[in-house]
């Protein structure tokens, strides 16, 4: 996303040195000891598959090819092999790649808890060649608008036809950031067809982040107080609420999303659940709006349609929090150095 001059303006902390497109620095060649049934080998892993969309594209606008292309060791250390990469129609660049796990051993001993397709999605790239359509694309994400985009429905085309031939239980999503809202759209939409597809999210952008990072207590204090006030005043009118079995149709689908406290892109997902679970325990009236964002709320005091199936807004996920410095970085979920246990919201 729009993280760096975000993180400037709100005075948060800064990478210590740029994140390397070189396979060799990122720690993940010391994952020696291959165990797809442990949480941390598999988030490592799948967070590789994702920088090697990011370094496909830096290939491409330097024209690194062959022995030169630095993207390949990102899938093909793990045994991954590149089937397809999805292009953007508007600035051509690479967004999105289709991976094919071919481990060494045959069939019958492919190992437990092992993907066998993964598509995945970068996030933002403020490079010349694909900047604008990628801050573009961040606005549509805030404006809940993404899923209009021509990006979000060649994703959407991409993994409706690996479904199709090789089966909902056998391909897996995975995203940074930008990447991280296509592949959450797509999940929701998949879920609402019966298919729960494994999804691993990195730093993904909750649509209401800029509300939950307002510098003045006061007010935030006094937006928090009208949205509780238009909550209340919805209490009577049921029509206007989003309809109950649309949210409960998407609980069976339990990505694991990976974010960090510090990250105003992300961070508000914490919140989001934290809030979710201690309405839900107390039985407090103001449950009804957990599945709804700040802006929903508002939208619907003007009279305009209030619900939304596309909110990247979602009843049940797996969170696991980092602490490490770089908080919007990919290269964080590489290592456990700074990464906790992961809690479950159902």
């Amino acid at each position: 996303m729009i993280c760096q001059a975000i993180q400037k303006g709100l005075g948060l902390s800064k990478p210590k040195q740029p994140e390397s497109h070189d396979f060799k620095h990122s720690g993940l060649p010391l994952l020696t000891t291959v165990d797809w049934e442990s949480e941390h080998y598999r988030r490592s892993i799948i967070a590789s598959l994702v920088k090697g969309v990011y370094v496909m594209e830096d290939d491409r606008q330097n024209k690194r090819q062959g022995c030169k292309a630095l993207g390949p060791p990102w899938w093909e250390f793990f045994d991954f092999q590149l089937l397809d990469t999805l292009i953007d129609e508007v600035d051509w660049s690479i967004f999105g790649a289709v991976y094919e796990f071919k481990p060494n051993s045959n069939n019958d001993d492919y190992p437990k808890g092992a993907p066998r397709y993964v598509v995945a999605f970068r996030g933002t790239m403020l490079n010349e060649d694909t900047a604008v359509r990628d801050i573009l694309l961040d606005i549509n994400v805030f404006l809940n608008n993404l899923h209009h985009r021509s990006r979000f429905g060649k994703a959407m085309e991409a993994v409706e036809n690996m479904v199709s031939v090789k089966g909902s239980s056998n391909i897996w999503l995975a995203g940074h950031s930008l990447g991280s809202a296509i592949a959450m759209l797509v999940g929701k939409k998949m879920a609402k067809t019966g298919n729960f597809l494994v999804s691993y999210l990195f730093n993904p952008p909750f649509v209401a982040f800029l509300f939950e990072n307002i510098g003045s207590r006061t007010v935030k204090r006094g937006i928090d107080i009208a949205s509780r006030l238009l909550t209340h005043a919805m209490k009577n009118n049921q029509e206007k609420q989003p309809p109950e079995h649309l949210f409960k149709d998407l609980s069976q689908w339990v990505p694991n999303l990976f974010l960090h406290p510090a990250d105003i892109i992300c961070s508000g997902f914490i919140k989001y659940f934290e809030l979710r679970e201690k309405m839900q325990s107390s039985g407090c009236i103001e449950r009804l709006a957990t599945p709804n964002s700040l802006k929903g709320l508002l939208v619907n005091a003007f009279g305009k349609e209030f619900y939304s199936e596309d909110l990247h807004l979602i009843p049940s996920a797996r969170v696991t929090t980092s602490c490490s410095l770089n908080a919007h970085w990919l290269g964080q979920w590489f290592t456990d150095d700074s990464v906790s246990d992961t809690k479950v919201y159902c």
